[in-house]
């Protein structure tokens, strides 16, 4: 099996981490090949707090998903969450030394790396710089600026910012996990391309992803993300309530939630009873339903009340106009009974389960029928848009790829200093590259891999990742 077309996502959430692995089939859909669940001991609220316990999670779900693939996994699109995420909104332009010319994409990275300089808070780095809507001189409401002309191009963005310290410990629970890191993306980011629809998008559209730890909150209107929040709240404090309320273990809480609970304590009756064995030989504990339905109700409406309130907070005073497409729920904490309706209730607006079939081939797409698959969908999705622009730079530009000489070794400094390079450089001397030598093909062939790899992390993957590469291996 050819690596180059294997997609990889990995999900390290707070109750779970899940590999997923897929391939784009010749219909244009993603086929599943091999999924690896396992769960999440070191992660809180989206947080590593737990080095090694996250890297054996790590371990034990990709080589799940490996051996169910059939094929090694070697680098992985991650997904970052937690409530150290923040976003901005930031107008930035520059000034064209040549009006004459067309916009072009040089351009609109010049305008990116500026708003890449932005000073943050100490501790915080830029993860996502996202271009909304452009303006050309005097003209706004430009979505594609490129092909036109003018002096002065100026967007505005939506930037978003994390902790450091967070996102480099999951990078190095990845690394130490044995595996390369080629892309990070925000889950909430992800989770929508898994279960939003464009139409969706374009007519404005609130996707609230439950997690475990945390919930995840993506605004998007006339087909662009317009905000981002993390509420820190999630499946785990309902499960920390039906513990304290009924006085029972964690585990016996986590099962109750799922097999009985219900986020509307109307429809239960006041007889009905669940029975929960005792521990070391006490006795059974009988639970009301209806009052497990009220310690989860309470919880949920609270949860609700804050993804509405930062709605609002965002401008849409009345949000049932500005989003036509309602709200889309996803994540594990969507599938507790009746929370559509409870939302739809508390907000006043179209609510809907997402879930992240709408991109994967039909037999595939049983296996992640599912909101708790969403996010890992959506980086699976991610990984594939990766591998795309990485054969279509190299069939498009064969003679660019950066060759490094064999005979040479380079130092670790050197090999640090040449990936800042854009792999523009072409050997004119063809017999140098031994084309016609059948004993130096695989060689070849890896450095152009490794060398098509680095321009996806420079041209593509932005300087948050390449500078975040970096400190991993001076760390070292």
């Amino acid at each position: 099996m050819n690596k180059e077309n294997i997609a990889v996502g990995l999900d390290i959430g707070t109750t779970k981490i899940v590999a997923m692995v897929g391939k784009r089939n010749e219909y244009g859909k993603l086929e599943i090949l091999g999924i690896g669940n396992a769960k999440s001991l070191g992660v809180k609220r989206g947080v590593v707090n737990n080095i090694t316990q996250t890297i054996q999670s790590i371990q034990q779900a990709v080589a799940q998903a490996s051996a169910e693939a059939g094929c090694k996994i070697t680098d992985v699109v991650l997904g970052i969450a937690g409530q150290h995420i923040r976003s901005i909104h930031h107008q930035e332009y520059i000034t064209r030394d040549k009006p004459d010319m067309v916009i072009s994409e040089i351009d609109i990275e010049k305008l990116i790396a500026q708003v890449q300089k932005l000073n943050m808070l100490p501790g915080e780095e830029i993860i996502h710089v996202l271009p909304q809507e452009f303006k050309v001189d005097e003209e706004g409401g430009i979505k594609e600026p490129i092909g036109m002309y003018g002096r002065r191009l100026e967007a505005s963005f939506h930037v978003v910012v994390g902790q450091s310290a967070s996102i480099r410990n999951a990078g190095r629970c990845v690394k130490d996990a044995g595996l390369e890191l080629s892309g990070l993306t925000l889950e909430p980011l992800a989770s929508a391309d898994s279960v939003l629809s464009q139409e969706e998008k374009e007519a404005g559209v609130a996707l609230i992803d439950i997690g475990g730890g945390t919930t995840d909150l993506a605004i998007f209107k006339d087909g662009l993300i317009r905000h981002t929040a993390v509420i820190p709240f999630g499946g785990n404090v309902i499960t920390e309530d039906i513990k304290e309320g009924c006085s029972i273990i964690e585990k016996q809480a986590e099962q109750l939630k799922i097999r009985f609970g219900s986020a509307w304590p109307g429809e239960n009756k006041d007889n009905e009873i669940v029975s929960i064995p005792g521990l070391r030989g006490q006795e059974a504990k009988e639970i009301s339903l209806k009052n497990l339905s009220k310690i989860i109700h309470a919880r949920v409406v609270e949860i609700i009340d804050m993804v509405f309130s930062e709605i609002k907070a965002y401008g849409y005073d009345n949000p049932r106009k500005k989003l036509i497409a309602g709200i889309v729920l996803t994540g594990g904490g969507s599938e507790l009974k009746h929370v559509k309706q409870l939302v739809e209730y508390i907000t006043g607006i179209d609510t809907r389960i997402g879930y992240p079939n709408e991109h994967i081939s039909g037999e595939s797409a049983k296996l992640v029928s599912r909101p708790l698959y969403a996010t890992a969908v959506g980086l699976m999705m991610e990984s594939d848009i990766n591998n795309s622009r990485s054969r279509l730079y190299v069939q498009e530009h064969p003679g660019n790829v950066k060759i490094q000489p064999k005979t040479e070794p380079l130092t670790k400094s050197t090999e640090t200093a040449s990936s800042n390079i854009q792999m523009n450089a072409i050997t004119s001397d063809k017999s140098k590259q031994n084309i016609g030598d059948e004993s130096n093909s695989e060689e070849q062939q890896n450095d152009v891999e490794q060398g098509t790899k680095e321009y996806i992390e420079n041209r593509f993957l932005g300087k948050f990742i390449k500078a975040f590469k970096d400190f991993i291996d001076k760390a070292e």
